[in-house]
């Protein structure tokens, strides 16, 4: 049976936004190990499912998919994001509780 991950991609490092992180991917893993090619030393492998990535719009979309199609998948839920709202002028607060001063 075909086995796959469903999950929803982290931010880029690159990103500063959201774009591109709200829909789930099913990813499927691989079954059959990769092999070094004798005469030029790539790497390859049988199994061509691994290159599919499929986008859903909701995690139930995804589940509903891979369920009618007899698909084994696990679900990875997205860790939440620490907001910390920090202002400009906490820089040079006087009751700063760092101690280093550099300004």
């Amino acid at each position: 049976m075909l086995k796959a991950r469903i999950y929803q991609p982290a931010r880029n490092a690159m990103q500063s936004g959201l774009a591109k992180t709200r829909r789930w991917h099913l990813k499927f893993e691989p079954s059959a190990s990769r092999t070094i090619e004798p005469l030029m030393g790539h790497t390859s492998s049988s199994d061509t499912r691994q290159q599919l990535d499929l986008n859903f719009d909701s995690k139930q979309d995804a589940i509903a998919y891979a369920e009618r199609h007899h698909i084994d998948y696990q679900v990875m839920e997205p860790k939440q994001k620490k907001r910390r709202i920090v202002a400009y002028a906490d820089n040079f607060a006087t009751k700063r509780v760092d101690g280093n001063w550099t300004h």
